[in-house]
Parts: structure tokens; C-alpha cells; sequence
């Protein structure tokens, strides 16, 4: 029993979730949902936070944000349980902020915030790495043995949400090149419009035209094709 104390069936079935995207999913709400799902489900814990490092960005998420503030904080002071989790690959843990000599700087703001206990889990789903911890109001919230199963849970459950996150990304990527793609056509197949109309050439002379300009003055078509039907949409309102 000690070794699964730290899962729960809610937890298990909210982990599971993160991985069920829809058109309003980001990354940030999957960190949302990672960490509210670890301050309810974890039995002691009281709040969690979520650090995801790609191309070294960071974006940080927290059930509270005292608890934001202290990620970061171990950034500006250069120590603590995130920042050793982090370099080392593996947990780190503070049993007791009152007690530990390691990261005094990190203790005094984990004080400040309510924190007694924290436990910082290192997930690696490459290409992205996240740092997760869970933080308690009460010392030694966090056992070694429950710890080793719920790393497992979530290097699971988080490699699953961020490679469909990374799959989604790429279609809604490729949407709105292509939504883009197809209003930069429409607006050219304008621009040749009016070009046919003041001269009377051809569609295929209009844009030889079009593309003849946009290169003499170093503008993408679509651009140049742009600004001709704003241009002739003004002429037509004042007259």
C-alpha cells in the first residue's frame, strides 16, 4: 500500500484526461489541469506547480500562485528543490523547510508561502522537459515509496498529453497556414480584378503585373495585393 499511497482513483482518471484535447487545449491549460489535478488528488498536498522547458523557454503553472512566485523565486536566488531536480534528472525533496540546511534562501520563501514539505518530480518527454512539484502545509507529507509510482503515473500520462499536444499544435499550425493561404489568394484574386478592369488585360497578365511590382519594391504579392484593394475600397467610398 505505501508504494501507491500517493495515487488515488481520481487522480489516476484526471491524470488520464490531460491527454484528451479540444479546440480550446493549449499548453498552458494542460499545466492548469496537471496541477489542480495533483493538489486534489495527492492525499496531503496542497498545492502543485508545473515548469515546461522547450528551446530554453520556461512557461510556469500553479494550483496557487504563491506557488508560481516560488518557482520563480528559486530562479532569482539559485537554489532549491526545482532548480536540483532539474540538474541532477532525479527527485528532490525538502522534508521539512524549518529543518533543512540545503537551500536556506528557499526555505525562508517556502515559509513565507505556507510550505513545510515539497517534492519536485523531473518528467522528460522530449523534446520537452517538465519539472512538476507538489507542496505541502505540513512536514513530511511526502513518501520516497509513493513518490517512485506516481513518477511513473506521470512520465506516462504527461508523455501521452504532450506528444498529442505536439500533434495538435502541428494541425492548427498547418489551419492557419492554409486559412492564411487561402485569404491571401482571395485578396489576389481581387487586386487582379481591378487590374483587369482599369486596363482590360488578361487574369494572367494582372498578375504578372502584380508580381512585377511586389518584386520591384520588395513585398510579398498577398501584401501588395492588399493594400491595392484597401486603396480602390477608399476610392470607391468617397465617390
Amino acid at each position: 500500500m505505501e508504494s501507491t499511497a500517493m495515487i488515488t482513483p481520481g487522480l489516476a482518471r484526471d491524470l488520464a484526461t490531460l491527454g484528451r484535447l479540444g479546440e480550446d487545449t493549449s499548453t498552458e491549460s494542460v499545466l492548469r489541469g496537471l496541477t489542480t489535478a495533483l493538489a486534489a488528488g495527492v492525499p496531503g498536498c496542497s498545492g502543485a506547480s508545473a515548469e515546461h522547458w522547450r528551446d530554453h523557454r520556461v512557461l510556469v503553472s500553479g494550483s496557487h500562485s504563491e506557488l508560481i512566485m516560488l518557482v520563480e523565486g528559486e530562479r532569482e536566488v539559485g537554489e532549491g528543490p526545482s532548480i536540483e531536480a532539474r540538474k541532477s534528472g532525479a527527485r528532490a525533496s525538502v522534508a521539512d523547510v524549518l529543518t533543512d540546511s540545503r537551500w536556506p534562501r528557499y526555505d525562508a520563501m517556502a515559509t513565507r508561502c505556507g510550505v513545510r514539505s515539497a517534492l519536485v518530480v523531473p518528467i522528460d518527454v522530449a523534446p520537452v522537459e517538465l519539472v512538476v512539484g507538489l507542496y505541502s502545509v505540513r512536514p513530511g507529507a511526502f513518501s520516497a515509496q509513493g513518490a517512485h509510482s506516481l513518477t511513473d503515473m506521470l512520465t506516462e500520462q504527461l508523455g501521452v498529453a504532450m506528444a498529442n499536444m505536439s500533434e495538435f499544435e502541428e494541425v492548427r499550425t498547418d489551419a492557419a497556414q492554409l486559412q492564411e493561404a487561402l485569404a491571401g489568394r482571395s485578396v489576389i484574386d481581387q487586386a487582379k480584378g481591378i487590374i483587369m478592369q482599369t486596363s482590360g488585360c488578361t487574369a494572367e497578365a494582372a498578375f504578372e503585373e502584380l508580381r512585377r511590382i511586389s518584386q520591384h519594391h520588395q513585398v510579398k504579392v498577398a501584401d501588395l495585393a492588399r493594400l491595392l484593394v484597401d486603396e480602390h475600397q477608399r476610392k470607391s467610398r468617397r465617390s
